[in-house]
């Protein structure tokens, strides 16, 4: 893939930073944001250590109700006294999300053929044993009053090239059917991998796992919004902390379709819009999730997980942000060129 210009310029703003106290984490570590608007109101579902360590669990953060989406103003949710408050308990999930956590959020609403009805889902990486995997993905479900946990995963590799660990979710509900892009492979191995597969109902039925991206391209989530008449996409190259620079593809792409294709080629050729340079408090872009205002507008909000390091002694001195990217995109991108920056 060549290195295009990119679609920018944009404005980032730091929204949550566990070193930062003016961030109001409180020593919390919270990423990997899934962002929408849910009865005229925005919430923020998010992963993380409320104390800075152990399994991660699941969060919300939302602003006020009639408030225009915004990169600022997010207020977690917080007990009386003070306790960040997990979206949902562990009374039935326990068996595969417990030890190693939940993990990439992945907000989407569908129709369920079997109770004829639309219901809203938070999909998930869970851990049964580790945090670092090996992951299945399964779901949260709103039952009209609070997020419900489920006895058992949605969704697990069962393909050589999976490697049996299947995360990083990102869904979107489209033409009857669950349409799900996800993570397969490994972090410790430098092996990633990215799938696509789908269901009528999200739960059981996925059609054949394809390959949707190669190892080579290191594609770390695919974030999918239709628009209009058409649909938006983008997503993270990442590159192994192991090496010394990462390359210049690393950061995040921006792409668009007619359709939401499980065959990469029949998306645009891509532009970069973030690239990986060091900016303080973050650097290498991933787990992207965006939002527009509206189906006309071309002013997006891209929240993304960034990183960097720590003086801390011990094997992973780094710290994990997240923040937010505001960009125009064109309406499409044509398939023989990027649009002028």
């Amino acid at each position: 893939m060549e290195n295009h210009k990119l679609a920018g310029p944009g404005t980032e703003v730091k929204i949550f930073d566990p070193r930062d106290a003016s961030t109001g984490l409180g020593g919390a570590e919270l990423t990997d944001s899934s962002v929408v608007q849910r009865n005229g109101q925005w919430w923020m579902y998010l992963a993380g250590q409320a104390a800075g360590y152990g399994p991660p669990d699941l969060y919300s953060a939302s602003l006020a109700k009639g408030v225009p989406l915004s990169a600022l103003g997010w207020k977690l949710t917080r007990s009386a006294a003070g306790e960040l408050v997990p979206v949902a308990g562990r009374t039935f999930s326990g068996a595969w999300d417990n030890e190693g956590g939940r993990h990439c959020p992945s907000y989407v609403k569908g129709w369920e053929p079997c109770n004829s009805q639309w219901v809203e889902r938070i999909y998930y990486a869970g851990a049964a044993e580790n945090l670092g995997g090996p992951y299945t993905i399964g779901f949260l479900e709103w039952d009209g009053e609070r997020w419900v946990d489920q006895a058992e995963p949605a969704f697990s590799g069962n393909e050589d090239w999976e490697r049996a660990s299947v995360f990083e979710p990102n869904l979107i509900y489209h033409d009857g059917k669950w349409k799900m892009w996800y993570v397969a492979g490994s972090n410790p191995q430098d092996y990633l991998v990215h799938g696509y597969a789908e269901s009528e109902n999200g739960r059981t039925g996925w059609s054949k796992h394809v390959l949707f991206a190669p190892p080579e391209m290191r594609m770390f989530d695919f974030c999918v919004r239709e628009r209009g008449d058409a649909f938006d996409a983008i997503f993270s190259r990442v590159w192994s902390l192991k090496e010394v620079a990462p390359p210049p593809e690393t950061g995040l792409w921006w792409c668009t379709a007619g359709e939401p294709s499980g065959k990469f080629s029949d998306w645009s050729r891509p532009v970069q819009i973030m690239t990986a340079e060091d900016r303080g408090w973050h650097s290498g872009p991933f787990k992207p999730s965006f939002q527009f205002q509206s189906e006309t507008e071309e002013r997006a909000l891209v929240f993304f997980d960034g990183v960097y390091r720590t003086s801390d002694p011990g094997p992973f001195p780094f710290a994990f942000t997240l923040g937010c990217l505001a960009i125009s995109l064109p309406r499409r991108i044509s398939s023989g060129s990027p649009p002028a920056a």
